[in-house]
């Protein structure tokens, strides 16, 4: 029981890093029909940039202030990096056929990749937080460590920040109105462009906020790292409904312990096995996943 209960706790945490990462696939998807394949890079440099910053500031700042600071500036960095990238690749594509901003979602990809490799050198870069990763709570035979509780803790905030930002205020109205008509948004004299950079700009922020966690929860990033939370989260984001952010959240969670549980049974080799299966069964019996709805396309 008390290794279940372990890695229900694992999986809750790569379960995080999955729904943040998600989120941005789910709010770009739901405002301009993108699938934006260069998210999962997004993540990666705003692990780097955490990275940096900590770097810089960990001799005058230690510990989780000085976390917070880097997460901050991450979070800036990545998300006009993510406006930039919308406003320079996408927005002259928003008129043309899916396929042409799918294609170019895949060449901004690996031109933020290829960036980073080059910068790197292709290195691992280790990040040494100063934190104590042994120290937690005790309940009976599992440790839950405080680095856990505080990384489920700032996921759960961001969650509901962000849920009633959508829900409660007038840009997160216009962000869902323009989900349903952009051309009647616009009338309305809501200014679409503007929205969507904003998108752009939370969605980048969010991964960022998962990168600059996973420096601080594995120790160490590289620049190949977003291709596979890529591809979870956006697996994620088809569990749960690509377009709805609660169903975000909920295929984020809900792969990350399927894996974390998986894995315990039958061996980490069989952890993308089940990702894959999900997604697979997923599309065979419910098309839109969890919380999302069946689509009527306008003629």
């Amino acid at each position: 029981m008390s290794i279940l209960l372990q890695q229900v706790v694992n999986g809750l945490i790569l379960g995080s890093f999955y729904a943040l990462v998600a989120l941005g696939y789910t709010m770009v998807y739901g405002i301009v029909k993108l699938l934006n394949f260069a998210h999962g890079d997004i993540y990666m440099s705003g692990a780097f940039i955490c990275f940096v910053v900590f770097g810089l500031i960990s001799g005058v700042i230690p510990g989780w202030p000085g976390i917070a600071i880097a997460t901050a500036a991450a979070a800036l960095g990545t998300g006009v990096l993510g406006y930039v990238i919308q406003r320079v690749a996408y927005r002259p594509l928003f008129d043309a056929p899916r396929l042409s901003l799918l294609i170019t979602a895949v060449g901004v990809s690996l031109v933020v990749n290829n960036s980073v490799m080059a910068m790197t050198n292709s290195q691992y870069m280790f990040f040494d937080s100063g934190l104590n990763a042994s120290a937690g709570i005790q309940i009976g035979d599992m440790t839950i460590t405080y680095i856990k509780i505080v990384l489920l803790v700032i996921t759960a905030i961001i969650m509901v920040l962000l849920t009633r930002f959508i829900n409660g205020t007038m840009w997160g109205k216009a962000m869902r109105a323009i989900s349903m008509d952009k051309d009647t948004s616009r009338l309305m004299g809501i200014n679409v462009n503007v929205i969507i950079g904003l998108t752009f700009f939370i969605g980048s922020g969010l991964a960022a906020v998962a990168g600059s966690m996973a420096c601080v929860y594995y120790g160490q990033i590289n620049y190949y790292m977003g291709y596979m939370i890529g591809i979870k989260a956006f697996t994620s984001a088809v569990i749960g409904g690509i377009g709805s952010i609660p169903g975000a959240m909920l295929g984020g969670l809900l792969l990350g312990l399927l894996e974390a549980i998986g894995t315990q049974f039958l061996g980490s080799a069989w952890q993308d096995v089940f990702a894959f299966s999900l997604l697979i069964l997923m599309l065979i019996f419910r098309p839109y996943g969890l919380l999302g709805k069946t689509e009527i396309e306008r003629m």
